[in-house]
């Protein structure tokens, strides 16, 4: 029997998990498996070596200087009225990547007014990516929407093209190769969340925050960002407002509901895991009578102290159905708010978030039950829905209140943005 080489074993594994779960999540599990491989192989002989790995190539990060004047700043690209063709250099999506779909969606209202998308993808680490795979996955996925973008894997060697009117880095490592690349295009940065907060204070949290110090111009997932970039950085920002896609997030379910759903990422440290297990475990705790929904991550390794149901990472379309059994759901944002609440509220279950003008700023959506960061508040809340008697009434009354705002509306407000910051 012919046994497969252990390397390659490892790159098929790879492969596979950066097919489903996208380029960053895939960095920071190879790094992790590799700084514990690296530090057990070491241990008591002195040869250990960890590698210099991050999202960002270190020769990119090495190579710029963002306090000089970039070349496309001294040598601007004259463009006329449009329609102008724009590349966006973004780290590999994956199959269940959130940000990545919330990025095609915007490509596709870019599309629809007549720009050209190029999508570029930068990659930092040695599993091959190929470029016709993700465009294949993309287009299969019903994650995604139908683009005629190209892709290709991003070499500086060659750059965007010089058809390329816009660059936009759609990540703080992708905003290294958008700055580098040898184009007089305008550069602009489509930011979904503060990256920084992402990294304990060190080398990528202090890479991530000098991005917004490179004289991009910014738009942004809501007025949050919005207003910390410009206020704190300086630049140039341009909101959009969140919405929920009404054609998968819709309320079927008009009876009483009893089941609580947790947005459950552990390996999203921004999604607070730890504290929403702290609040659910006193809800089970209070009564052990109501039962709770886990999904987005698989998170059977992780040892929970109560009682739920795991549904790990699912589709889209399985969403909604999970949502109308719920009567109210926990959804912790510790950066930029998620696009879970919106979505929810539109189902008719009632998103708990916790309290913070990180989150208040982005939407005032009466649905929206904003809760002091306080286990047993939180917990107190969750209790309180389920056991309301116009918990019915105010299932309505979210759903209705959804539907108040469009991504289509969000798209225009983005693509007449772009095209004002073409023409300025």
């Amino acid at each position: 029997m012919t046994q497969t080489n252990p390397l390659v074993r490892k790159f098929a594994k790879g492969a596979s998990y950066l097919k489903r779960h996208g380029g960053r999540m895939t960095t920071a599990r190879l790094l992790q498996g590799l700084g514990n491989q690296i530090a057990n192989s070491g241990k008591g002989k002195g040869k250990a070596q960890y590698p210099l790995g991050m999202l960002v190539k270190f020769s990119d990060a090495a190579a710029l200087d963002w306090v000089s004047e970039p070349h496309w700043k001294k040598n601007p690209r004259t463009v006329g009225e449009g329609p102008f063709v724009t590349a966006w250099i973004m780290s590999p999506p994956g199959e269940s990547s959130g940000g990545h779909q919330n990025i095609f969606r915007f490509l596709s209202y870019l599309e629809a007014a007549g720009h050209t998308v190029k999508i570029f993808l930068y990659w930092s680490q040695a599993i091959p990516v190929d470029a016709d795979r993700v465009r294949e996955m993309v287009e299969r996925s019903s994650n995604y929407p139908s683009l005629k973008a190209t892709y290709a894997l991003y070499d500086p060697t060659v750059g965007v093209g010089d058809d390329v009117d816009a660059i936009f880095a759609t990540g703080w490592e992708t905003a290294y190769p958008a700055y580098l690349d040898r184009s007089n295009a305008r550069r602009f940065y489509f930011v979904q969340d503060f990256e920084p907060s992402f990294y304990p204070v060190g080398s990528e949290n202090q890479l991530a925050e000098n991005t917004y110090r490179f004289g991009f111009e910014a738009f942004t997932a809501g007025k949050w960002l919005a207003t910390k970039l410009h206020d704190e950085y300086g630049m140039t920002t341009h909101p959009f407002d969140f919405a929920a896609e009404m054609t998968l997030y819709k309320r079927t379910n008009d009876s009483r509901r009893k089941d609580v759903f947790f947005y459950a990422r552990p390996v999203t440290m921004r999604r607070g895991f730890e504290l929403g297990c702290m609040v659910l475990a006193d809800v089970k705790k209070r009564r052990p009578d109501i039962r709770i929904h886990m999904a987005g991550w698989d998170v059977s390794e992780w040892k929970v102290p109560f009682e739920y149901v795991n549904h790990g990472a699912m589709k889209l379309e399985e969403l909604a159905p999970l949502y109308n059994q719920c009567a109210v759901a926990l959804v912790m944002s510790l950066t930029n708010l998620s696009l879970l609440p919106l979505e929810l509220a539109s189902c008719g279950t009632i998103p708990v978030v916790n309290d913070a003008p990180n989150n208040r700023l982005v939407s005032d959506n009466p649905a929206i039950d904003y809760v002091p960061l306080s286990p047993g508040a939180m917990a107190g809340e969750i209790i309180r829905i389920v056991d309301a008697q116009d918990q019915v009434e105010r299932s309505r009354e979210a759903a209705a209140s959804a539907t108040t705002l469009s991504w289509e509306d969000s798209g225009r407000t983005f693509v007449a943005d772009f095209e004002e910051a073409m023409n300025a």
